[in-house]
């Protein structure tokens, strides 16, 4: 069985003038376009190729590239608007549509949005849909805390960013943990805060524990070295300021800091922080 939305590695059934026909396994031929077929390429040859519907409801296979497949969630940005949804560019000549009633809140032409690639079951065609959380559940958790996982980051709420962990599960990355400005669809690497009642999850950015003030002392030595191996800030520093200088808190701040100190990397002074020359 061929899977619509996904990659194939189909075999070339016979030629044609405007292209190939691959062996569809049970479905009619499948027209892979002139355009794309590879030079050299030949009846029995083995080829990968993505398969979708064109604009005549025909399945049919391309050697392009889409932005997704069928499961991914992915950024992408709307090229046109009608009525019934919008027309989204996703790296293939047809553009993926997201219906009206798929959409948070009515997209507009040139915005980009998050969503998620799935087969509509009426159709059978390949579509788009920004409600990501009926996809998303915690109630089979297999996560703990303090373990690490990959982050997408999906809306701003009230209290913080939600957020998709592990492709799988949603949770929030509270105000309070983040110390830069986060883009939609950002993709980074945190770890399991808290697990509460109803296993709604806090997340934080980047490692848990030790593995933290390690990440953040590297980052520390890389400023020193961008500054002439001296930084203005020490623990009497204002918590706004370091929070924008070095995006960490002061507690993390000091924690690093310390760790450093003690591994004679850094000395402090009466105005801010020195690296010793190794």
């Amino acid at each position: 069985m061929i899977q619509v939305g996904r990659y194939n590695r189909l075999s070339v059934k016979k030629t044609a003038d405007f292209g190939v026909y691959l062996d569809g396994f049970g479905e009619s031929e499948i027209l892979l376009p002139k355009r794309f077929v590879p030079a050299g390429l030949k009846v029995g040859d083995p080829v990968e190729v993505f398969i979708y519907h064109d604009s005549e409801n025909r399945i049919i296979a391309t050697t392009q590239q889409p932005l997704g497949v069928v499961g991914d969630i992915v950024k992408l940005k709307a090229v046109s608007v009608t009525k019934q949804g919008a027309f989204l560019d996703w790296g293939l000549m047809k553009d993926i549509f997201v219906p009206l009633s798929q959409q948070n809140s009515k997209m507009i032409t040139g915005g980009e949005y998050l969503v998620r690639i799935y087969i509509d079951e009426q159709t059978g065609r390949v579509a788009a849909t920004e409600k990501l959380f009926p996809s998303l559940s915690n109630e089979n958790l297999t996560l703990e805390e303090k373990e690490e996982v990959d982050l997408l980051i999906y809306r701003r709420t009230e209290l913080g960013y939600a957020v998709v962990i592990n492709e799988q599960y949603n949770g929030l990355l509270h105000y309070s943990d983040v110390f830069r400005e986060l883009e939609i669809g950002e993709r980074l690497k945190g770890y399991v805060k808290a697990i509460k009642e109803g296993n709604k999850i806090d997340i934080a950015i980047g490692k848990a524990g030790y593995g933290k003030v390690e990440d953040e002392g590297s980052r520390i030595l890389e400023l020193l070295d961008d500054h002439d191996g001296y930084l203005p800030y020490n623990d009497k520093s204002d918590p706004e300021s370091i929070r924008q200088f070095f995006g960490m808190s002061k507690k993390t701040f000091k924690m690093t800091t310390g760790s450093l100190y003690k591994q004679k990397k850094i000395e402090f002074t009466q105005t801010g922080i020195k690296k010793i020359a190794e």
